[in-house]
């Protein structure tokens, strides 16, 4: 165990990171293929291939899942993805070509580095490239790289999210894990003490302001209405056997990690995306794996935090 969405079997993580536009994308591979379905509550997303992944359609596999930023224009990056996979022979067979199916999530991170830079095709393929089972590089990297968080007041009181994963092993065997790419309007808090790890913080004096409690006074109507761009994308994986309808209850149950760890969530301002995959044939109780998917996102928001550093001016969480 490493900790990271690589411990479950089948999967592989690559990043593609540009620093200095401060924007990139983050491939999740399954080339054999995974059952996988999706959730999302938040009401501003931006998603290329979900309708697939409800239960009911036709297509039950699929070979990759990609988060990235770039806003909409990100979802290009696919593209990437897909030539890399059908390059290799691997795509639902149509009789006359390999289609590869890639689902695809964006989130908002044009306010910082370069607006006009934004992950295309080639960064997708790059990051299929660089993928690997060994430990997820955190923080600063792939989709998470011009992430922020607390955008209650703007990007100048805001602070650096990133690329956060966890992972845990049951008794019987079975693996649970996560991967989030964290850039909420909301603050980052610790799930057992509540303390605010990372979020909006207070002109002049300092501190945190909590975006919470923010909102329910007279500042959080007023400046709301001006604030855009937040997403917080997740693929929770597991190598128990899992059908698409028990994958859709998953990521709903993986959903309650964001809620723990990030407030507040599932805002009007947020496209909030879970992702959930299942890799092998372990047997697995349901209710027992989406307990775990729900403390292992939580515990990948808040690496994604802490393992963030200072970019372009946007401070990182100290703790």
């Amino acid at each position: 165990m490493n900790g990271t969405l690589t411990d479950v079997s089948g999967i592989r993580v690559g990043h593609y990171t540009d620093l200095e536009a401060a924007t990139g994308c983050t491939v999740v591979l399954t080339p054999e293929g995974a059952r996988a379905s999706v959730d999302v509550r938040g009401a501003a997303p931006g998603t290329r291939e979900t309708d697939l992944l409800q239960p009911g359609r036709l297509v039950d596999t699929v070979h990759a899942i990609l988060l990235t930023g770039g806003s909409a224009f990100g979802l290009a990056a696919a593209d990437g993805v897909m030539r890399w996979l059908e390059e290799r022979g691997y795509g639902f067979d149509t009789g006359v070509a390999r289609v590869p199916i890639v689902p695809a999530a964006v989130l908002f991170d044009l306010a910082v580095g370069r607006a006009d830079v934004r992950p295309g095709p080639e960064a997708g393929y790059a990051a299929c490239e660089a993928a690997t089972t060994d430990p997820v590089p955190m923080g600063n990297v792939g989709a998470g790289t011009g992430a922020t968080v607390g955008k209650l007041l703007g990007m100048r009181y805001a602070m650096k999210g990133g690329i956060g994963s966890a992972s845990v092993r049951l008794a019987n065997g079975v693996v649970v894990a996560a991967l989030a790419a964290v850039n909420a309007l909301g603050d980052v808090v610790d799930p057992a003490t509540g303390s605010i790890l990372a979020g909006t913080r207070k002109p002049v004096v300092g501190g945190f302001l909590n975006t919470a409690a923010a909102l329910r006074g007279h500042l959080g109507q007023t400046v709301l209405e001006l604030m855009s761009g937040n997403t917080t994308l997740v693929v929770v994986a597991t190598n128990a056997r899992l059908d698409k309808a028990s994958l859709l209850t998953l990521a709903g149950m993986a959903h309650d990690g964001l809620a723990r760890a990030i407030r507040p969530v599932h805002t009007m301002l947020d496209g909030d995306t879970v992702f959930a995959l299942s890799t092998g044939d372990a047997e697995g109780n349901l209710t027992a794996i989406g307990a775990a998917a729900a403390d292992v996102v939580a515990e990948a928001i808040v690496q994604a935090v802490k393992r963030a550093e200072p970019l372009h001016g946007i401070p990182a969480c100290t703790t």
